[in-house]
């Protein structure tokens, strides 16, 4: 009996067929080989989950039709002609499947990351909820704890780090002058192990015992010691973290190569040098998280002895090793959530003061310098961990020293403010707000580099302020201000200015209103990560759960307007903003292939204000020449109806 051809095509019917076979080779993988070591029982259910949470994602990927094209290379045949019947949109069907355009794949992660955050927002208000009064009202303290993990761990893993790199997906190659990235294939099975990660971790409350409930740092021996559902936790960070390493790759080998003529090192635009800094940070960093959650796998599943606290008979754990390995990855992946929004930040900047960005070359300098630094201060977080006491003050130095190069920036940012013509419309408003949020979470940051102030804040509320500061305050505010930003680039249509307003100032003011008071109560000794907690606490408690529903509902102000923009905006000309740098030259949306001709670029990114500058032009490397000593340059077509 013939496969029906639904089966046969890649696509979600078989998806869902690979999805059974993964499961029952799992099933049967794990009878078989526990039958032959003389396990009992033969049958157990643990076991045979631990094999489905690595086999079924696998089955599905290649079910997807992520991998056909390499298993068609792998075994021996001649290699097909690509017909681009995979590359681009045409309908909104084309973005629920295995697409290779940079531009439909930076859709699909931009979506499917804000899903996650509001998802995340969702359980941050049931942390607040429980929180809004002392004593336990709905939750038990075991619930709590697998809340706010899951919490955490969605709006880091899940939507902060890859929704920095949907928005370079879509922008990147445009802004270099490169047709699509480096790796096409790649790129589209980075994207897919994404909601894969993101559906484990959600999955992990149906688990026995409930969901993973170690935060989102997963401490051994506590991560080792938990029910099954802290499996689900690091199954599904090894798989974010594959899809950010391959992203990372896929950026490096595209900014590197594939660059439009004369586009040097120096002629790129800073989000180009924000995510060169950041995969440099991701290849080098995310092995470590990996690593960290493989041996907590092995210690869980086949009883290895990694982080085993009782030494001895054999075990020689060390339970300190983890919280090493583990921040070597996290504090430079704080960068990670970071660096791409200073790019963007840079852009909007650039382009709504309409002036040169202020000391070009010291800001990507400074980007590399964060790179080589970050990987030196990780054991700050580590001050009341009971490691070795010496090793405190070299990092209380280095974290103190990293301000540098953060400062750098903030500085030539305000310079490049200074006197300019101000368009304060909702990118700009978000790129101030997160001037201000972020210096107010680097301040904070400073104090805790602070050996004594931090002994005593440590496990207290102001931890909490700090870091919602830094990532809320933060990339939040850099992210909306890119994807309003972009928005018109992205979907060919003009959002609401005057919702895009209301949205920022309700998240502006409660954001402070939330997570203002948290310093004080942290200063007190509220201990952070506790379901209930001592009365004098609760005036404030109630207060910042109030101003937390009041930020969540900001959020809906977003969506609404993004929805409704997207369907029925006034559309977009090529080039509202009047930016200089490539992207901006080409229609919105841009076509498959970006560019009807290769351009060439002949200036600055940032040169607003200098009469008759040019970024790029649509000519031949020599005409283009010959065009810039004589002075004359061609408008893009996309522009000249705009005009």
């Amino acid at each position: 009996m013939p496969i029906p051809a639904k089966l046969r095509a890649p696509g979600w019917y078989r998806a869902a067929l690979f999805d059974l076979i993964g499961f029952g080779f799992a099933f049967g993988l794990t009878v078989l080989i526990r039958w032959l070591m003389h396990e009992h029982p033969v049958l157990d259910g643990n076991a045979i989950t631990i094999v489905a949470l690595i086999a079924v994602p696998l089955f599905f990927l290649a079910g997807m039709g992520t991998a056909d094209y390499w298993f068609y290379w792998a075994a021996g045949k001649p290699s097909r002609a690509e017909d681009h019947s995979s590359h681009g949109a045409h309908s909104w069907r084309d973005y629920f499947r295995v697409n290779t355009d940079h531009k439909v794949i930076g859709i699909q992660y931009t979506v499917t990351s804000f899903f996650f955050l509001l998802v995340g927002g969702l359980l941050a208000m049931l942390i607040r909820a429980q929180l809004a009064k002392p004593g336990m009202q709905f939750l038990t303290p075991e619930q709590y704890n697998g809340v706010f993990s899951v919490h955490a761990t969605l709006l880091i893993f899940l939507f902060v780090i890859p929704v920095f790199a949907g928005l370079a997906n879509f922008v990147l190659p445009l802004m270099i002058g490169a047709p699509d990235m480096a790796f096409p294939r790649l790129n589209a099975l980075s994207y897919w192990l994404l909601p894969l990660a993101g559906l484990m971790m959600l999955m992990s409350f149906l688990a026995p015992g409930g969901s993973f409930a170690s935060g989102w740092t997963a401490y051994a021996p506590l991560s080792t010691t938990m029910p099954l559902g802290q499996l689900f936790f690091s199954v599904g960070v090894q798989l974010a973290g594959a899809s950010s390493i391959a992203t990372a790759l896929n950026f490096l080998v595209t900014i590197i190569t594939m660059r439009a003529p004369g586009m040097s090192f120096f002629r790129l635009p800073l989000l180009v040098w924000a995510n060169f800094s950041t995969s440099l940070l991701v290849v080098i960093a995310t092995p470590f998280i990996a690593a960290s959650q493989f041996f907590v796998l092995l210690d869980s599943a086949l009883h290895f002895h990694f982080f085993d606290a009782f030494v001895g008979a054999g075990r020689d754990g060390n339970v300190i090793m983890y919280q090493h390995v583990f921040w070597f990855y996290s504090h430079p992946a704080v960068y990670i959530m970071m660096l791409p929004g200073f790019g963007i930040i840079s852009e909007v900047i650039a382009v709504k003061s309409r002036k040169p960005i202020f000391g070009y070359r010291m800001m990507a300098f400074s980007l590399l310098a964060i790179v080589v630094l970050g990987f030196t201060v990780w054991a700050h977080h580590m001050f009341v961990s009971g490691m070795s006491p010496w090793i405190r003050i070299p990092m209380m130095i280095t974290t103190a020293i990293i301000a540098i190069p953060t400062g750098i920036k903030i500085f030539s940012w305000l310079a490049t403010l200074w006197r300019g013509v101000l368009h304060l419309d909702t990118p700009m408003l978000f790129a101030l707000g997160f001037l201000t949020m972020f210096t107010l979470g680097g301040i904070s940051g400073v104090m805790l580099a602070m050996i004594p102030f931090d002994i005593h804040v440590s496990q207290t509320y102001f931890i909490v302020a700090h870091i919602h500061y830094v990532l809320f305050g933060g990339s939040l505010f850099t992210i909306f201000a890119g994807v309003y930003y972009w928005f018109p680039k992205m979907t060919g249509r003009m959002f609401d200015d005057r919702l895009g307003k209301w949205h920022f100032w309700m998240t502006f003011i409660f954001f402070n209103l939330t997570f203002g008071p948290m310093h004080l109560i942290g200063i007190q000794g509220m201990p952070r990560r506790v379901a209930e907690y001592a009365s004098k606490f609760a005036a404030w408690n109630l207060f910042i759960s109030f101003s937390a529903f009041i930020l969540g509902l900001s959020t809906l102000i977003f969506v609404y307007n993004i929805v409704a923009s997207w369907r029925g905006g006034p559309r977009a000309a090529a080039n509202p903003w009047r930016g200089l740098t490539l992207e901006w030259q080409v229609s919105s949306p841009p076509p498959i292939f970006n560019f009807d001709a290769v351009p060439t670029v002949v200036g600055g990114p940032y040169e607003y204000g200098v009469p008759g500058a040019v970024h790029g032009i649509f000519k031949p490397p020599v005409e283009a020449e010959q065009a810039v000593a004589a002075g004359s340059f061609t408008t893009p077509p996309s522009q000249k109806s705009h005009e």
